[in-house]
């Protein structure tokens, strides 16, 4: 039996007329922030299927935007992200794309942070406010914001993964599931962690530091 939230019984709470278009936005929004790791200051928003044909009617735009600013689904000042945006120096420009065989409430973000961080996130809303991180860059995932989630990019060789999880075991850190891929046998790979606990930060720099690791960041659950 599929685990049930109770986004999925209820609904969430809630500024805007559709779960899907406004909360499910505002979380996808909120979830490419973290997965940024900064503060955005560009991006443009590619819009797909309903999120482009019906989106701005219910909010769609504003709500990608609240979340990219850090608000939530009940967030009173979601009908003033434009402002809020010009006032924190975040410039957003919005796009109509094809992504193919995808949820028709799909959105794509290519999003450039205060530090120099480039990246790309798609993503669905899937109903009742909850969503589905479908892809960073490349790599396809598949991480809904529940549970702390550890991004680990590396090398595809002997021992690396063995190295991250018991770093994680030293430091209590339980691992709830985790997924690896990679381009081919020996080149890039991505290993995605959800864990019981947090990952704090002295734990991350760790991570970043052992051999073979290109790049890790840790999203807390939304």
């Amino acid at each position: 039996m599929a685990k049930s939230n109770v986004f999925d019984l209820l609904g969430p709470i809630m500024v805007g007329p559709s779960s899907s278009h406004t909360a499910g936005a505002v979380r996808l929004g909120g979830m490419a922030r973290k997965i940024l790791g900064e503060e955005p200051v560009e991006g443009t928003i590619f819009l797909h299927g309903s999120f482009a044909k019906t989106g701005k009617g219910h909010g769609t735009d504003l709500a990608l935007l609240a979340g990219l600013l850090g608000m939530l689904p009940d967030d009173e000042r979601i009908p003033d992200a434009w402002k809020i945006a010009e006032e924190r120096g975040l410039s957003v420009k919005y796009e109509v794309i094809d992504l193919g065989e995808v949820h028709p409430n799909t959105v794509k973000f290519d999003l450039k942070g205060k530090n120099g961080v480039h990246l790309q996130v798609i993503g669905s809303s899937i109903g009742g406010g909850t969503i589905v991180i479908g892809k960073i860059n490349e790599y396809e995932v598949d991480i809904r914001g529940d549970y702390p989630t550890l991004v680990v990019l590396h090398q595809d060789l002997p021992g690396v993964v063995a190295q991250v999880t018991l770093l994680l075991a030293t430091a209590q850190i339980n691992i709830a599931s985790m997924r690896v891929a990679r381009e081919k046998k020996g080149a890039q790979a991505l290993m995605i962690l959800e864990t019981d606990q947090t990952i704090d930060k002295a734990v991350l720099e760790l991570l970043r530091k052992l051999p073979k690791i290109e790049q890790a960041m840790a999203i807390e659950p939304l």
